[in-house]
């Protein structure tokens, strides 16, 4: 078993009750991501497959409070212990590190290296699309939002509460990601999902409406 094969397994622990919408396979889908763009972008491969492997590891914490923790933050500090037991060299580490504390959306750290970018549009790409709106959905019913609400005001609703639906999410963050993204494939990976989601949420709007 090689290294990256031992981190995985690892890796893997941290998941053991993670919900749906952030679980093991979110991670997998990811790493797919990853290596697709990394392969189109030139990246250090071993440095983007360990990032990727590791980036959610400190999802947990995060949800447990409510969103309070950053699970980013929280996601590198774990990181570096289990890397460092691996007697990885400082300076990959570092590189790792980097990738894994910057990945958040909402982060106020921005990613400067090749494999930060490409970690960053890779987990921003799983939150939109097909695939996005089905875990915006999933988070929802976690919460215990309702299904729907088309005239949901972001102002002066909660995230975390019944009013945290898949729209708000929508309304909140998933209809600017496109505008995030910090590679070229990424970029046009992007343009295609997020067309298809906005098509999705007109429909969703008249559905709801009766608009059939």
């Amino acid at each position: 078993m090689d290294l990256t094969e031992k981190i995985t397994e690892r890796a893997k622990e941290f998941f053991a009750d993670s919900k749906g919408s952030h679980d093991w396979d979110h991670t997998l889908r990811v790493y797919n991501t990853c290596m697709h763009i990394g392969r189109k972008e030139n990246a250090d491969m071993e440095i983007l497959k360990i990032a990727a492997i590791l980036h959610d590891i400190g999802r947990e914490h995060q949800d447990k409070h409510n969103g309070k923790y950053c699970h980013a933050e929280q996601g590198a500090i774990l990181a570096k212990k289990l890397l460092s037991e691996f007697q990885m060299d400082e300076n990959k580490i570092s590189r790792i590190i980097h990738c894994i504390e910057t990945h958040r959306f909402r982060g106020s750290l921005i990613p400067e290296s090749r494999e930060a970018k490409i970690l960053f549009d890779a987990d921003k790409l799983d939150s939109i699309g097909a695939v996005g709106i089905g875990r915006a959905f999933l988070f929802a019913g976690e919460i215990g939002a309702k299904l729907h609400d088309k005239n949901v005001d972001i102002e002066t609703t909660e995230s975390y509460s019944r009013d945290d639906t898949c729209y708000r999410e929508y309304l909140v963050k998933l209809r600017y990601v496109k505008e995030r993204m910090q590679t070229n494939e990424g970029r046009r990976i992007a343009e295609e999902r997020h067309n298809f989601m906005v098509e999705f949420f007109n429909r969703l709007n008249r559905e709801i409406e009766g608009n059939l």
